[in-house]
């Protein structure tokens, strides 16, 4: 059931408690770690509810209860990565002869998973801009049977109007699923507006540590979640139990990192915004972001997450020098830790994404991706400026761009 009071403070709450209790057995506050591969049988056919850890794990349990309580569901179906979940939720809904809807602007993991992997059994796929929702109507065939999105959209912040399409689909049949990894339950709420399952990488923000990997399906379907368990059970993907200990301590904080977070990405585009040597930022937080409108409606708290991308004045090597020179930001293919990093996705998350359809969405080689982390602000835009610095060293600064920008700053 939708909960209309849901508020970031209820998040907080949620977080901490959601799905969680005391070990019944020692009363020990902190979910147990349970290592264990396998469970003894009180006798044949009788056991505790766990048989093997590939199967069902109490440790995983603790986790799929904890998200599912973030979202007012079920317990989550939680897996070894985020690919791993995205694969068993296509797998679930998806046979050979089957059509997909999905949106053009997302991780390229995804888009490989799809062109390389389904198409070979016969799913087809579609990659629409959906940022114009009409366009997934327009794009959907009497054998779609899913619609996927990503908003916002990974690296470029591109988003959807995730209410028309849920709608869209509804009105269709069709189950619209939601990759909500970039802003996860505590900012944007895609079940509360009509999406039948939602997709998360837990690795990123909600572990929030680079210590442990992880995926999950979120929904209020309990047939689609049975189902999405079953496919992990005979594939095999359910997430470590250690990897899922680890992930429900980072889940605690997961609000007060995001409030961070945000609030830094924000601080960060702006300052980049008045670099003469920023040719571009993508924020949805900024107010002349052009989806602007749509985020404050779509995303809670006034809050906008963490991640943003620029490109800077020169194109690919004055980039490749930025990504070079920085010292506290690190270069890495991950986002929604607490440290601050830095991303070239040409190289890196979209390498595999053909060259025509990831320049379409604004992928350029210039790209660069940040997950602002939570230190200080300062040190973060500091380090920033002193690598476009070294960057555009000997550069003159674009004469109108640097004037423009400072008349914007002083204003």
């Amino acid at each position: 059931m939708c909960n209309s009071d849901y508020t970031i403070a209820g998040a907080s709450t949620t977080a901490i408690h959601g799905g969680l209790t005391p070990d019944p057995l020692t009363g020990a506050l902190v979910t147990p770690l349970v290592q264990s591969t396998t469970f003894v049988n009180e006798a044949v056919g009788q056991t505790k509810g766990y048989a093997y850890s590939r199967v069902s794990n109490p440790t995983v349990s603790a986790l799929e209860a904890q998200l599912g309580a973030l979202e007012d569901a079920p317990p989550a179906v939680c897996f070894v990565t985020g690919l791993a979940a995205e694969t068993a939720l296509f797998l679930a809904l998806l046979k050979a002869g089957d059509h997909v809807v999905l949106g053009d602007a997302i991780y390229g993991g995804t888009v490989r998973l799809v062109r390389q992997v389904l198409s070979e059994l016969g799913i087809q796929a579609t990659f629409v801009d959906s940022s114009h929702a009409e366009n997934v109507r327009t794009a959907l065939r009497p054998n779609t049977k899913l619609i996927f999105i990503e908003s916002p959209a990974n690296p470029t912040l591109k988003l959807t109007d995730l209410k028309a399409v849920a709608d869209i689909g509804r009105e269709a049949g069709i189950h619209v699923a939601v990759d909500n990894t970039f802003l996860t339950p505590v900012i944007q709420r895609p079940l509360d507006i009509g999406a039948t399952v939602c997709v998360y990488s837990t690795t990123k923000h909600i572990e929030g540590h680079s210590t442990a990997v992880g995926g999950s399906v979120v929904s209020r379907d309990p047939a689609l979640l049975d189902r999405v368990r079953f496919i992990r059970k005979c594939t095999g993907g359910i997430q470590a139990a250690f990897q899922a200990w680890l992930t429900t301590r980072g889940v605690k904080t997961l609000p007060l990192r995001l409030k961070q977070h945000s609030a830094n990405a924000l601080a960060l585009a702006k300052a980049l915004r008045a670099n003469p040597f920023v040719a571009a930022v993508n924020y949805p937080g900024l107010e002349d972001h052009p989806q602007h409108a749509l985020a404050k409606r779509q995303h809670l708290g006034g809050l906008h997450g963490g991640i943003l991308s620029f490109e800077v004045v020169g194109g690919t090597d004055a980039a490749v020098k930025v990504l070079n020179s920085a010292k506290l930001c690190a270069l890495v293919e991950h986002l929604g830790s607490v440290e601050t990093l830095l991303t070239h996705p040409v190289t890196m998350t979209h390498a595999d994404v053909p060259v025509e359809q990831r320049l379409a969405v604004g992928i350029t080689d210039g790209l660069i991706r940040v997950s602002v982390g939570i230190e200080d602000i300062a040190d973060i835009v500091a380090d920033l400026e002193q690598a476009i610095a070294l960057a555009h060293e000997g550069w003159e600064a674009p004469e109108a761009r640097a004037a423009a920008k400072t008349e914007e700053v002083a204003a």
